[in-house]
């Protein structure tokens, strides 16, 4: 290759900030976007990550005191103001139905309703508390699956402004093609940084609220195991 053409395009700035700086404004508005989308997808990823943490953390330490022989009318009269996690949301609202109902459970069809409504009561406060967990996680995949197509568009519309520049100028030097198809191959750049992250880290927050909601729901089945003796005339 010659080397005076290698030196012209060594010249040419192909800093972040000057490939954004030379692009036309369709080019910016998606670098723009795919940037905010890497901000946003980010700021979903560290609060999911933080909230998960503390989720699994809270759920350790209730399991350890629930299961540590503790009477279940204590933990409530403790827990019943303020349940500071969905283990023990779910566990108030079923002892709260359960002491609201068992004064009037005389007959069999009133023991079968009680536990019905605990049941319900317990698998509605369970689905809240999963909603929360999984809130951002439908951003996060919009992110994942948008992202590459929309740095693709930039790409795309990157190299039609260099070959523009080729025909308007009538020359095929390096000079001339090298920064368009850098503008391009940037857009795609900033796609594929918005979108790796955001894919994994879906993934993985996928899993965890599934382990976290198979680990809500066997708890919900214990305490309803529990209210089931209880009701025929047993004791945990």
């Amino acid at each position: 290759m010659d080397a005076t053409l290698v030196t012209a395009a060594g010249q040419a700035d192909f800093s972040f900030l000057a490939l954004f700086l030379r692009a036309d404004i369709v080019v910016k508005g998606i670098m723009t976007i795919l940037v905010f989308a890497s901000i946003w997808s980010w700021t979903i990823i560290l609060d999911r990550q933080f909230s998960f943490m503390s989720l699994r953390r809270k759920a350790k330490k209730f399991e350890r005191s629930f299961w540590s022989g503790r009477s279940l009318d204590d933990m409530y009269k403790r827990l019943e103001d303020n349940p500071p996690d969905p283990f023990a949301t779910v566990f108030v609202a079923a002892m709260r139905e359960w002491t609201n109902g068992r004064a009037g459970s005389g007959s069999d069809l009133q023991i079968v309703a009680l536990k019905e409504r605990i049941d319900r009561v317990m698998t509605l406060n369970a689905y809240r508390a999963l909603s929360k967990a999984e809130r951002g996680l439908g951003i996060l995949a919009s992110i994942a699956s948008a992202s590459p197509f929309i740095g693709l568009l930039g790409t795309v519309w990157g190299i039609m402004n260099a070959f523009r520049a080729i025909a308007a100028s009538h020359d095929t030097n390096l000079s001339v093609v090298a920064p368009g198809i850098a503008e391009a191959l940037f857009a795609t750049a900033l796609g594929l940084f918005a979108a790796i992250p955001a894919t994994i880290f879906y993934n993985k927050f996928a899993a965890d609220t599934a382990n976290y909601a198979t680990r809500l729901e066997g708890f919900a089945d214990e305490l309803s195991a529990i209210f089931s003796r209880r009701l025929a005339g047993g004791k945990k």
